[in-house]
């Protein structure tokens, strides 16, 4: 697995294993055989996890791999594994969000992942048009400054907003996004203001919820509804690229490019994703060790140049996306915003 340092002393595997499908809602989850799973994909080389304070039990599981593994491996191997997690206060929050409410937060995921202090902290923000955001990021350096949080990172951010808050003061070390071969939008300008102000980015949606993916290879463009609200969002995204008809030409290169590495049409997809420009590492969704091999393929291929260039020509002819990072999806009238869950604290 490649490995890659993203702040002094801090080094993370660059395939991150995502923890949202082990939250509730996408069925049973056997704590113990979670935790397998987990010593399984660490073991592999698989060493950085990715949660939130907002994927129901996931925290918890994770601060019981954290103690297994500990007890398994020792403290050496443990010292390796990093957890990233998310501050994600509900809409209804944020027009009456405080410290104490951001300090509370915090204090919680640390008790569920048997940390003293969070490896690394990504903060998400609704609306823009509501005040406090970037009060709450210099509130997290505050966190930060007193032991509680080591790294200060954000998700779903958009340009504007992570220069005002890099301009705050606030160290910031990584930003979690939307990026794949359909969604490219931070190459509009946040990969250029990630190189300027030497902070990481960490993708996700490098398969789009299974689209990216071999079952989807010739098959007939889906008709609504569809059987859930990921797939659903990512078909808005096919629609926005170009259409079902370039999708299927872009699956077809892909499959190509798969024949040649002998491995799946969805770890090339994330393998691409590895050579753009700032990017440290994707994050592959997982609810068990099933496709454990596939994942750790991705950070093995190497694309050549004639992989790239295939793959190339045919987003050549796609559209580009409106918008920064997360602009669509923040217009909750819109049709991208209108799916989205803005209260996932309270389960709405």
């Amino acid at each position: 697995m490649q490995r890659i340092t993203i702040a002094p002393n801090y080094e993370i595997s660059r395939v991150i294993r995502g923890g949202w499908q082990m939250a509730g809602g996408h069925g049973p989850i056997d704590a113990d055989t979670a935790v397998e799973d987990m010593v399984a994909f660490a073991d592999a080389g698989i060493t950085t996890f990715d949660c939130a304070d907002i994927y129901t039990g996931v925290e918890e599981l994770i601060g019981k791999f954290r103690l297994r593994y500990a007890d398994l491996r020792g403290q050496e191997a443990l010292s390796k594994i990093r957890v990233h997690t998310k501050f994600v206060p509900d809409l209804t929050v944020l027009p009456t969000i405080s410290k104490a409410y951001v300090e509370s937060v915090i204090d919680t995921s640390r008790k569920r992942l048997n940390l003293e202090r969070l490896d690394l902290v990504q903060f998400h923000w609704w609306a823009y048009d509501i005040p406090g955001w970037l009060e709450t990021a210099v509130w997290l350096k505050e966190l930060q400054q007193a032991g509680k949080i080591d790294k200060v990172s954000g998700t779903n951010f958009d340009s504007d907003h992570i220069e005002a808050i890099i301009a705050a003061g606030v160290p910031f070390t990584s930003l979690q996004l939307q990026y794949s071969l359909l969604d490219r939008r931070p190459e509009g300008r946040m990969v250029q203001l990630a190189a300027e102000n030497n902070f990481a980015l960490f993708c996700y949606g490098t398969v789009a919820g299974g689209f990216l993916g071999d079952r989807w290879l010739g098959k007939p463009e889906p008709d609504h509804p569809l059987e859930n609200r990921s797939l659903t969002k990512y078909k808005l995204i096919i629609d926005d690229f170009g259409g079902w008809d370039l999708f299927q030409a872009l699956l077809s290169v892909l499959r190509k490019v798969a024949d040649r590495h002998g491995v799946d049409i969805a770890t090339v997809a994330s393998a691409a994703m590895l050579t753009r420009p700032g990017v440290a590492a994707v994050i592959v969704g997982a609810r068990n060790r099933d496709h454990l091999a596939s994942n750790l393929a991705i950070a093995d291929i190497r694309l050549s140049e004639v992989d790239c260039a295939e793959i190339d020509a045919v987003l050549a002819e796609a559209s580009p996306l409106e918008g920064d990072v997360y602009t669509l999806e923040r217009d909750r009238e819109g049709r991208h915003g209108s799916i989205m869950k803005y209260n996932l604290n309270k389960g709405e």
